[in-house]
């Protein structure tokens, strides 16, 4: 069986399930779930042409660029070296 190899998200290391050596991330991201704050004088816009103006926005999007902006879900894989540095940092500030 001919299977395509599986490769280390960040630094491209050839990685053998069996092996114990990598790690499976999953990552689930989605849009703030709560609802919008609409400030006193907004509420006096008529809803429909807000509405109007979301749709006309979001026209010359394609259907996955507007899931992404909603919910994103993905796998990646880490060797062990890369796993430890990200783990510890994530999000990749200093």
């Amino acid at each position: 069986m001919d299977e395509a190899a599986l490769l280390c998200h960040r630094c491209g290391a050839e990685l053998t399930p069996g092996e114990g050596n990598f790690y499976v991330v999953r990552i689930e991201a989605f849009a703030d779930p709560w609802p919008p704050i609409i400030p006193a004088e907004d509420a006096l816009v008529d809803i429909k042409e807000r509405i109007n103006r979301l749709i006309e926005q979001m026209r010359d999007m394609s259907e996955q660029e507007l899931m992404d902006q909603v919910y994103r879900r993905l796998t990646i894989y880490l060797c062990r070296p890369c796993y430890q540095t990200w783990i510890e940092n994530p999000a990749g500030s200093t």
